[in-house]
């Protein structure tokens, strides 16, 4: 028995002693291999096709100076950014591997007064003083020959778009010139400028930056403002933006289809209901909409009609404003829209999973022949079309009086093929000459000599920062971070028309949200189910309360303060039926509420439940073999 022991301690060490050499072993081999587990849904952390595109491109190394701070004094800032600091090596460190030793990675810790900080100082790099006063830097240079690009300081914030930023930076390097895009606008997407003539009377007016949609295209583009008169567009424009052309002339309009037809790209961001059309209002306050704006002429040539007068809503896409389950809150005609309104097949529109759209409007028609249309964004069949005034401001009487059209609305499309002008008998400005009785030479294009590509989105409000953006502060002063994929969608469409897609697969990573799509629709079949009574309820006091006025308007001037007894009787049953009627609205919409709470509820438990639950119930299947084979021994 005791020689058996023996045998079982010393089996057990020997087994020990070849483990731990076979783990040692192991760790000595594959230590200069870089690899990280992404677990995420849409592969946030792992190199995208993009990525790996872009370092394929070039043929010449690419250095790219790493700067990062070892701080001696720990404080829990230090702390934080050094430990995002490792991910940002990690990263660089899989960016080497893909690009084939292309790529050299050079590590600098700029102490103060060292060679490392006056390197990082002549690359552009800040440093960030952190709450202590002491500077940390954290940033990076890319550089190939004379190119030359910074990132001064990698925030922490834009861990998401971390792989974009880089990217992005290795393409420029690699690529140093930059396409020419046009922007032809009605909405102050340039910044403003203080009124000198409010300053003078004493009124305080702040400068009002460029949107960000602006300064991202800046970035990547030569951007060059084109004016809403403008009658004839430049050739070197790779890709013309149209955002929100109010009133546009047909001159303009006509300048615009001499474009198209010369093989220039345009994308058109109309709109039917403008939430931030400049009047001195505030977009978020509700008040005037803007009216809408749209290129009628050259969408009737295109085979398009946009009805400026109607926007879309949505019961399924219906942003709720309030708290969860206040169907008071809901604005059916601003628009949530997830994958189901989405085009997942399209490169430009595939990886975004989270758009939003507010009162903006719908294409209809079918286009002209020798054009083949993309329909990018969409509605649901729980749609209808609105009048857009009317939606501004009783969102509760469209929810009441909604009617589903069963259309599935197109809200962007992309138009492909070759384009007819719109203006057959040439420029509309060309006047007969008066004196001689002859009439300009028609030198007009009338069709485009290859195929050509348009794109139209029904909202031009989706990108104003308050809508696309989410401002916070933080220790190292205020960040921007993304809302949703609006400015994404926007970027796709100019990198996919100037000729580089690579960078689309690496952005669209940077927003991905989850949302409850089937919870969102059993929402709407909810919405649905008490639609009806609520609107009978409501008419019923509305009735009882006409009547109620009907009485007091028959009483003569001096009969002002005397019912007669049935007067009295009939006011008083219209006042406790009036009554009756509020109380049972509020219990129907209570019921409302506490179905769609219960249907969230659920869900939560089941999200936060089912994986304990699963592990508890596997552990227990488990134990219950082994204690069966056990006592089988």
């Amino acid at each position: 028995m005791q020689k058996k022991s023996l045998e079982t301690v010393l089996y057990s060490a020997v087994g020990v002693i070849i483990m731990a050499v076979i783990l040692v072993a192991f760790n000595l081999v594959t230590a200069p291999v870089h690899e990280r587990v992404d677990l995420t849904k849409e592969k946030a952390y792992t190199l995208s096709a993009g990525t790996k595109a872009i370092l394929a491109k070039f043929d010449t190394p690419v250095k790219i100076r790493f700067y990062c701070t070892q701080a001696e004094n720990a404080t829990p800032y230090s702390v934080y950014l050094k430990a995002y600091a490792k991910r940002v090596e990690d990263l660089l460190t899989e960016y080497q591997q893909a690009s084939h030793g292309k790529l050299i990675i050079q590590k600098y810790d700029p102490q103060p007064d060292s060679d490392a900080e006056d390197s990082a100082k002549l690359d552009g790099i800040e440093a960030q003083n952190l709450p202590g006063g002491e500077p940390f830097y954290l940033g990076l240079a890319i550089s190939q020959l004379d190119a030359k690009q910074a990132i001064p300081f990698l925030s922490p914030d834009r861990e998401r778009e971390l792989e974009y930023d880089l990217s992005r930076a290795i393409s420029r390097v690699v690529t140093p010139e930059k396409p020419v895009i046009g922007v032809m606008t009605g909405l102050p997407v340039f910044g403003t400028e203080p009124n000198p003539m409010m300053q003078q009377m004493g009124q305080q007016q702040q400068q009002q930056p460029p949107w960000e949609l602006i300064t991202e295209l800046q970035n990547d583009y030569t951007v060059r403002r084109i004016p809403m008169d403008a009658t004839k567009i430049d050739s070197d424009i790779k890709v013309l933006l149209v955002i929100y052309p109010k009133d546009i002339s047909d001159a303009s309009q006509y300048a615009l289809d001499q474009y198209v037809m010369g093989g220039g790209k345009l994308i058109a961001f109309l709109d039917a209901s403008s939430q931030v059309d400049s009047r001195g209002q505030n977009p978020m306050m509700g008040q005037m909409p803007g009216g809408g704006a749209s290129l009628d002429k050259l969408l009737n040539a295109w085979g398009f009609k946009f009805d400026t007068s109607k926007v879309v809503a949505d019961r399924t896409f219906a942003m709720n404003l309030g708290d969860e389950g206040d169907t008071t809150q809901q604005r059916p005609v601003w628009l949530a829209l997830n994958s189901d309104g989405i085009n997942t097949n399209d490169i430009a529109t595939a990886q975004l999973d989270n758009i939003w759209y507010f009162s903006g409007g719908a294409f209809t028609g079918k286009p002209a022949p020798g054009l083949n249309e993309t329909v990018l964004l969409k509605s649901t069949p729980d749609s209808e079309l609105v009048d857009g005034m009317l939606a501004q401001f009783q969102s509760d009487s469209i929810l009441k009086d909604f009617k589903p059209s069963g259309v599935q609305y197109a809200l962007a499309v992309r138009l492909t093929g070759k384009f007819k002008t719109a203006y057959p008998n040439g420029n509309p400005e060309d006047k007969t000459d008066a004196t001689n009785k002859t009439a300009k030479v028609d030198t007009s294009l009338k069709e485009t000599k290859q195929d050509n590509t348009v794109v139209l989105i029904g909202d031009a409000d989706m990108f104003y920062d308050g809508f696309a953006l989410r401002r916070v502060n933080t220790p190292f002063g205020e960040m921007s971070m993304a809302m949703n994929g609006n400015l994404n969608f926007a970027q796709n469409l100019v990198e996919q028309l100037s000729g580089d897609n690579n960078l689309i697969a690496v952005r669209s990573r940077a927003v991905m949200q989850h949302p409850f799509t089937r919870v969102k629709k059993i929402e709407a079949a909810a919405q649905a189910r008490y639609t009806d009574k609520i609107k009978e309820l409501q008419d019923s006091r509305d009735k009882a309360v006409a009547r109620l006025q009907e009485l007091q308007q028959q009483k003569s001037q001096n009969q002002k303060f005397i019912l007669s007894p049935e007067q009295q009787a009939e006011i008083e049953n219209l006042r406790t039926n009036e009554a009756n009627i509020n109380k049972d609205l509020r219990n129907v919409q209570k019921d409302l509420r506490r179905d769609v709470d219960s249907l969230q509820h659920h869900v939560e438990i089941v999200n936060i439940a089912a994986m304990p639950i699963v592990v508890i119930v596997a552990g227990v299947a488990l134990a219950a073999f082994k204690r069966k084979r056990n006592s089988a021994k």
